[in-house]
């Protein structure tokens, strides 16, 4: 008797359980499970390619992504990575894990491209070079380093603006961040006055993050001299700059202009921290290579902090991924790849540079009264254009042109089919 009814009891739960998924009606403890999650905020970029795919018309122009596009608007892949891939493939290499800190060849060589081939930081060995999942994830594992390690002031300060993951990766790291001054909106320029004076107050021991070359997002970069002077301020305040260098030759066109911001710290005395990309540079976007680096003075100091990153990414990752970094490798020690890589990236930069130039002219060339200067002297994929809100809403209603609240453009949207058209509708908005 009683094990009949034991039947029937288990019976009857598997059919209420059978009707419940039926129904839609779960048990409270099941259906509460993430019920205290709350909607987050849609990506801004992510929306405006989003209503930018939405749009019917055929002159719409997509200036908000942030991926350099070829004159045809498509995805450009560089001759010489094409090249890599073909030698890659033909090696046959196997799918092994990589070392925790990625393989020595490749930490070597971006290291080399960063601080220079004879730069005395890499004969000593001082330096820890790791590689990351690209930029991003060399930011975040160096901020993480800082809270867990960093023994002064763990207190970061962002320029104004700066490229919107740098303070989210602070705030979920809870890395207290605060702000000096960079861009001037009055002239679309640097803010060289402002920045010295609130890099002079900050609190000795701080970290100050610098972008090394084509500042997102508004494309502008000091001038060598004022990065002498800001080197000597930040010298002065005891702080600790870690740069930020995901766009090294996409500026002027070429890899040591672009790390002269670098390269000074260093060889003004500055034990900098560098987080390196080779998204934008050669275009392995999808591939996420990077690397950071911490100058530590001395090889004891290097092999002590490496093992602690090495412990980080054990617990994060594990390993890094191989495919992106074979192809980083690949073109960096091949001296004929390498000039074939330096010629593509240079080309890539002539014509952002020719673009914004395009663009000046014709909006200067419709009669327009503002000044456009400010378009020509930035550099690098982003323009801060200084066109307000309401300018941009009226460019988006009225002429399909999508880009950011606050103005700022990716130069690498624009191309000799739309270039003109933008250059118009911008004059219409702006007179």
């Amino acid at each position: 008797m009683a094990q009949a009814l034991k039947k029937l009891s288990v019976q009857a739960l598997k059919n209420n359980y059978a009707e419940a998924i039926t129904t839609g009606v779960v048990s409270r403890a099941s259906s509460t499970w993430w019920s205290n999650v709350q909607m987050g905020p849609p990506d801004v970029i992510l929306g405006i390619t989003e209503a930018y795919k939405r749009d019917a018309d055929p002159k719409k122009v997509n200036l908000g992504v942030g991926a350099y596009r070829d004159d045809q608007g498509k995805p450009f892949i560089l001759p010489s990575v094409r090249k890599a891939e073909e030698i890659i493939y033909k090696k046959g290499l196997n799918h092994e894990y990589a070392p925790i800190g990625g393989e020595a060849a490749y930490t070597d060589a971006v290291a080399k491209l960063a601080f220079g081939e004879d730069s005395p930081v890499l004969k000593n060995k001082s330096n820890c070079t790791v590689q990351t999942l690209s930029g991003t994830g060399a930011l975040r594992l160096g901020l993480e380093f800082i809270t867990k390690h960093y023994a002064k002031n763990k207190e970061i300060w962002l320029s104004t603006p700066t490229w919107g993951n740098h303070p989210q990766i602070c705030n979920t790291l809870n890395l207290a961040h605060k702000k000096y001054r960079y861009f001037d909106p009055k002239t679309n320029g640097f803010d060289l006055k402002g920045a010295i004076e609130d890099i002079n107050k900050i609190p000795e021991g701080s970290i100050i993050l610098l972008h090394a070359c084509a500042h997102n997002p508004t494309g502008v970069d000091p001038k060598p001299e004022e990065w002498k002077q800001l080197s000597q301020v930040i010298k002065d305040r005891k702080l600790y700059p870690f740069f930020d260098m995901a766009y090294q030759g996409f500026a002027t066109g070429s890899v040591d202009n672009d790390a002269f911001a670098v390269r000074l710290f260093v060889q003004e005395g500055h034990q900098v921290m560098l987080a390196q990309s080779f998204a934008k540079n050669m275009g392995l976007y999808g591939e996420r290579a990077g690397a950071l680096t911490f100058l530590c003075g001395d090889g004891d100091a290097a092999a002590r902090v490496l093992s602690q990153v090495k412990i980080m990414i054990r617990t994060m990752y594990s390993n890094p991924p191989l495919y992106g970094a074979r192809l980083v490798q690949e073109i960096l020690s091949d001296p004929q790849l390498k000039a074939q890589w330096l010629k593509d990236v240079k080309l890539m930069a002539d014509r952002i540079i020719a673009m914004r130039q395009q663009l000046r002219t014709g909006i200067e060339g419709a009669g327009n009264k503002l000044s456009w200067q400010h378009i020509t002297d930035q550099i690098g994929m982003f323009c801060y254009t200084g066109l307000k809100p309401d300018q941009v809403e009226r460019l988006t209603k009225d002429f399909h042109i999508y880009l950011t609240k606050d103005g700022r453009i990716s130069v690498a949207g624009i191309s000799s089919n739309n270039v003109n058209y933008i250059a118009e509708a911008m004059h219409k908005v702006t007179s």
